[in-house]
């Protein structure tokens, strides 16, 4: 499936993932390829990307990190998420 992240700043990453792993406002749920559609609020927490490569923006540089679950993690204060046809579009601040 697809991913695009963008903030106010710039867009951040979009690239072919495996998983995203998101803070709903009901807690955090994950979307798999071809998840069902679905537009959801995000929270404060960690967006959480598996991907079989990763390459970021240079706007976006020192914003991800690794984490010891192996999928790379970006801290938001709040967001929205939108994922139709195997797209995931995520605003975020």
């Amino acid at each position: 499936m697809y991913l695009e992240i963008i903030s106010p700043e710039a867009k951040l990453f979009s690239g072919t993932v495996t998983s995203v792993t998101v803070p709903g406002v009901d807690g955090e749920f994950q979307m798999l390829n071809h998840h069902a559609a679905i537009i959801s609020i995000l929270t404060k927490g960690d967006i959480k990307i598996a991907a079989d490569s990763f390459n970021f923006s240079k706007e976006a540089e020192g914003k991800f990190f690794l984490g010891n679950d192996k999928r790379y993690h970006l801290s938001i204060e709040s967001g929205t998420l939108e994922m139709n046809d195997n797209k995931i579009n995520i605003l975020v601040e």
